[in-house]
C-alpha cells in the first residue's frame, strides 16, 4: 500500500468527491469491465460500471488501497463536479510550438463571455496543463465536452472522471496549485454546457434575410437536413451542410452571420448543445470559403 495514494482518497472522499482505483501509475481504470463480471460483490444484480462503483466510504477506500498502489480517480457526475480540463498541444504536433494551450484559450473564452477566469481549486496536471474543480449546478445534469467550447479545452462532468492530485504517471505527477476553495460552475459556462432540450418536430422556421434566392433556398434545405439527422450523425450532419452552404458566403450571396445563426438554431433544434453547435459551424464555414470555387468554377 502506498500510504501518499490512500491520503489522496480519502482526503478527496472527504469532500465529497466518489473516488474509484485507477491501475497503478496510469490513468485507465483499475475495476473489471463487462465482459469479466463475476456477478458478485457489487455487481449481484448486474454490471456497475467505475461511475456506479465509485464510493466515499472510508471502509472501501482503506480496503481497496490496502490491495495495491492504485491511482486515484474522481467521478465528476456523482461529485457534482465540472472539470474543465485545459490541455498543452502535443510535442509532436505539426506547428505546435505556435498553437496556444488550453489556459490560453479559455482566458479567450472567459474574455468574450464578459467575465474573469473563475478563481477555484486547481490542480496541475502530469502533461503541464490544469484541472479547474468547479461545482456543478443542483438539478442539471452535465455531460463532457471535447474541444468543443475552445481548442484544448474539455469538460469532465457525468460519464466522465479525473486523475486526482496525489496520482503520478510516467510523465509526472498530479499536484495541487494553490489552496482555493471550489467555486460555482458560472452561470455563463453552464449556458453553454447544457444540453438543448429537444423542440417539436415541425418545419424550421427561418426568419427573412438578405441574399440571393438560390442561397435562402439552399439554407432552408439543409437546415431542415440538420433537423431530422439521426442521433449518432447530429453533428457530422451540421458540419456536411454548414460547409455546403458556406460557397454562398465566399461568393457574398448571403452574410455570414445569418448562416451562422440559421444553423445554429438547426443545431439547437436537434438537441445540439450551444458550444458544440458554435464549434462545428465556425470550423465548417471556415474550411468552405478556405476551398470555395469561383461561382463560374463550382
Amino acid at each position: 500500500m502506498n500510504n501518499d495514494l490512500l491520503t489522496s482518497a480519502l482526503s478527496a472522499a472527504g469532500r465529497g468527491w466518489h473516488v474509484f482505483p485507477l491501475r497503478p501509475g496510469t490513468k485507465r481504470p483499475a475495476l473489471h469491465g463487462e465482459a469479466a463480471c463475476p456477478g458478485t460483490g457489487p455487481c449481484t444484480d448486474g454490471h456497475r460500471k467505475w461511475e456506479q462503483r465509485a464510493t466515499t466510504d472510508t471502509d472501501r477506500i482503506r480496503a481497496t488501497w490496502e490491495r495495491a498502489p492504485f491511482n486515484v480517480g474522481i467521478a465528476t457526475g456523482p461529485s457534482g463536479l465540472v472539470v474543465v480540463d485545459l490541455d498543452v498541444p502535443k510535442h509532436n504536433d505539426k506547428g505546435s510550438a505556435d498553437t496556444p494551450c488550453g489556459v490560453t484559450t479559455f482566458a479567450a473564452l472567459c474574455e468574450r463571455a464578459g467575465h474573469a477566469v473563475p478563481d477555484t481549486y486547481r490542480v496541475r496536471t502530469a502533461s503541464g496543463g490544469q484541472h479547474l474543480y468547479l461545482t456543478a449546478p443542483v438539478g442539471v445534469r452535465l455531460a463532457n465536452t471535447a474541444s468543443s467550447l475552445a481548442p484544448l479545452v474539455d469538460t469532465r462532468a457525468w460519464g466522465g472522471y479525473i486523475v486526482a492530485p496525489g496520482s503520478t504517471t510516467p510523465a509526472g505527477p498530479y499536484e495541487p496549485v494553490g489552496d482555493a476553495p471550489v467555486a460555482p460552475a458560472p452561470a455563463w459556462l453552464v449556458r453553454l454546457l447544457q444540453p438543448v432540450p429537444a423542440r417539436p418536430a415541425g418545419p424550421l422556421r427561418l426568419p427573412a434575410v438578405s441574399g440571393s434566392r438560390a442561397a435562402r433556398a439552399a439554407l432552408a434545405a439543409e437546415c431542415a437536413v440538420v433537423t431530422t439527422s439521426p442521433d449518432k450523425q447530429r453533428n457530422i450532419t451540421l458540419n456536411r451542410c454548414a460547409f455546403k452552404v458556406g460557397r454562398f458566403v465566399a461568393w457574398g450571396d448571403i452574410p455570414r452571420h445569418v448562416v451562422e445563426e440559421a444553423f445554429q438554431a438547426a443545431g439547437e433544434a436537434r438537441g445540439l448543445t450551444v458550444a458544440e453547435c458554435r464549434a462545428t459551424i465556425q470550423s465548417a464555414l471556415n474550411s468552405s470559403l478556405r476551398k470555395a470555387r469561383a461561382r463560374d468554377a463550382a
